[in-house]
């Protein structure tokens, strides 16, 4: 795939295999197909009508909203002409959308709905060059009057007439598009100023999408199921690149609250998900047989018990005995088949996790019940693929070895290091943050810190910059790893998220939120009566509850002799989730532990200062755009710590 570039392997579908499925969408509970041969007249429409309306080869045009047919094809008809799509967050509040549009001089813009719609409104006072905004979705938008607001039906319209008095002219566009052409920009994260917008060519997209297909023998006969936001390269990779790539079936979902519903009725091959979302399901599974009969109860318990002994041995392919075999069968029979099916991973052969470590226990789950669960280890810079683990080497403390064209090596302080055909071709207008991570010699410096053991598989410690020392005390100059701890805290189904401090400090402590339905579950079972999620959160009995969680923590971290100093001393539980629109995390739900540490310096200092509580009130926003304000006295509770376990010598 050398030569080829997006709208080329669109082009080769339709010729090859113009009738087969390339999209589905579900639309009021009915899912309707969309074939190559469709969506190449759809694409040509499309880029007919950007054409007219002056979109030119290197400009920029934002595409926002959910997984939508008609929005990946905006991406391909951009594509088309030479233009670079730029997909944003659909959950991104109308501000967040400012700098990315001046800065990538954005002129046209398509987007999903009225909410979207409402937010390029709000917004064109601070970006004077946003002349054009289309609408795929025109429910509640018939009165709006804005000058340069139409319906992607209209340009669709416009497109077919332009495309008629021009009829060659996509395939000639096509044809002038090359390799080498930038094929998209996506924004990071931006967890330490403004996002980066990260450059990236036909090339390097398709090479990853490629070589991870290969990695897994990916085939047109494979379906995925499109609900994470576009706008994350990890989406964009498993739903577009490779979709063009294989030329798989993409399905997207009728909404977000749909998205289980619809997991079950497509059944795909093909699945990726953040650990957060494995933990999602397999806390609702845990909730409902909380509330099963106690026959079915004991069952499903004693079938996961022969499960977790011999499940992952037999997804690595190893023999687990006649006896242990007829006990997995039937376990299979009564429990574990139509658990998947209850999931809608009845018919998945791959399974990828990542962005985040996963738990040991939850990455076990599943693959003890014949999910071949996997980890893999990227980033919007790389393309995503680094590291896959493969078929029978998949482990929870590692995330997969390096694929082809790729070479890794360490840096003096441990920093993990990268050159790949994937790389990114530059931050946009940003030279001097493209120059601190890419080296002359084409190196990526990926600011995690980690090694190669001696299987040849990556690990994954923190991010480089994250790591420290405990200073003073007992545990003066021990390393401390945040993210690794705060990692082990989320393992915990009762626990959401985790924010550890401890870097210059003589001990560590940590902010913790509670995962308010697995939490309110059990409150419920022991008829704990509570008023929300302040309330709830700072019950002495779910206090004592996350205490058991973290002392089960710091006795893990004790057998570690690098990381024994991590164990937390002193913790609270946050009176407020934490949220991206409150300026928390990431959309892509990182936590952003400087913000958080100023943000909230009078619980640190709490923490810290020996107190037994502290008050507390923060401004918040809420989901309809209302804000508001939460208070509570939060207690603050000191953990058992464990000796370091010496190993012999």
């Amino acid at each position: 795939m050398q030569n080829m570039t997006f709208p080329r392997l669109l082009l080769d579908h339709a010729r090859r295999r113009p009738q087969a499925a390339a999209l589905r969408e579900k639309e009021y509970g009915i899912w309707q197909s969309l074939n190559w041969h469709d969506l190449l007249e759809m694409v040509r429409a499309i880029a007919g009508g950007l054409a007219a309306a002056g979109l030119q080869p290197g400009q920029h045009i934002v595409v926002v909203g959910d997984n939508r047919p008609r929005l990946s094809a905006t991406m391909l008809a951009a594509q088309c002409l030479g233009a670079i799509p730029v997909p944003l967050y659909q959950d991104a509040v109308a501000a967040e959308f400012v700098f990315p549009l001046n800065n990538a001089e954005v002129g046209f813009a398509v987007v999903e709905d009225q909410e979207q719609v409402d937010k390029m409104l709000e917004v064109r006072e601070h970006c004077p060059q946003l002349a054009r905004v289309w609408f795929d979705d025109p429910r509640g938008l018939r009165k709006y009057d804005e000058p340069g607001l139409s319906g992607l039906d209209q340009l669709i319209e416009e497109g077919k007439a332009y495309a008629r008095q021009h009829p060659e002219f996509l395939e000639q566009a096509i044809e002038r598009t090359a390799p080498s052409d930038v094929a998209a920009m996506f924004f990071t994260s931006g967890t330490t100023g403004n996002p980066k917008g990260v450059v990236h060519t036909h090339r390097s997209l398709i090479d990853r999408a490629s070589a991870g297909a290969k990695f897994d023998n990916l085939t047109e006969r494979d379906e995925v199921l499109a609900y994470l936001p576009p706008a994350w390269i990890g989406q964009n990779i498993f739903s577009y690149a490779q979709w063009l790539a294989c030329g798989y079936v993409v399905n997207c979902p009728e909404s977000g609250a749909t998205v289980t519903i619809d997991l079950k009725e497509i059944g795909p091959t093909y699945y990726f998900a953040p650990p957060r979302i494995f933990e999602g399901l397999l806390t609702s599974v845990m909730i409902r047989m909380e509330d099963a009969g106690a026959i079915k109860k004991k069952m499903f318990h004693a079938f996961m018990d022969v499960a977790k002994r011999v499940g992952p041995a037999r997804m690595d392919g190893k023999s687990i005995g006649l006896v242990d075999s007829i006990k997995y069968a039937l376990g299979n029979l009564f429990v574990y088949g139509p658990l998947r099916n209850t999931l809608g991973f009845s018919r998945v052969r791959v399974a990828y996790t990542a962005g985040e470590a996963i738990g040991p226990d939850l990455f076990t789950f599943y693959r003890s019940i014949g999910i071949n669960l996997k980890q893999l280890y990227g980033s919007t810079e790389t393309a995503v693929f680094v590291c896959l683990q493969p078929d029978h080497e998949a482990r929870a403390d590692t995330v997969g070895v390096p694929i082809a064209g790729v070479e890794i090596k360490l840096a003096e302080n441990g920093e993990i290091l990268v050159k790949s055909p994937g790389l990114l071709k530059e931050y946009y207008k940003n030279p001097a943050a493209t120059a601190e991570v890419l080296t002359a010699e084409g190196w990526y410096h990926t600011s995690d810190a980690g090694f190669i053991d001696a299987s040849g598989h990556l690990k994954i410690i923190d991010r480089v910059k994250d790591v420290g020392r405990i200073k003073g005390g007992a545990n003066d100059g021990a390393m401390f790893a945040p993210k690794y701890v705060e990692n082990k805290l989320k393992f915990f189904p009762h626990i959401k998220e985790a924010v550890a401090f401890g870097d210059g400090r003589e001990k560590v402590c940590a902010f913790i939120n509670i995962d308010f339905e697995a939490v309110g579950n059990w409150a419920e079972r022991r008829n704990l009566p509570y008023a929300g999620y302040t309330d709830i959160a700072g019950k002495p009995q779910v206090l004592e509850l996350i205490r058991e969680c973290v002392e089960k923590v710091n006795a893990d971290l004790a057998q570690d002799a690098l990381l024994a100093g991590s164990q937390i001393s002193r913790f609270l539980v946050l009176h407020k989730e934490l949220d991206a629109d409150d300026g928390e995390m990431t959309r892509t739900r990182k936590v952003k532990r400087g913000f958080i540490n100023d943000k909230y310096k009078v619980l640190v200092d709490a923490l810290y200062e020996g107190k037994s509580e502290q008050f507390i009130e923060t401004a918040v926003k809420f989901e309809d755009g209302r804000s508001g304000s939460v208070s509570a006295t939060l207690k603050i509770i000191d953990a058992k710590t464990f000796p370091a376990v010496r190993s012999a010598a």
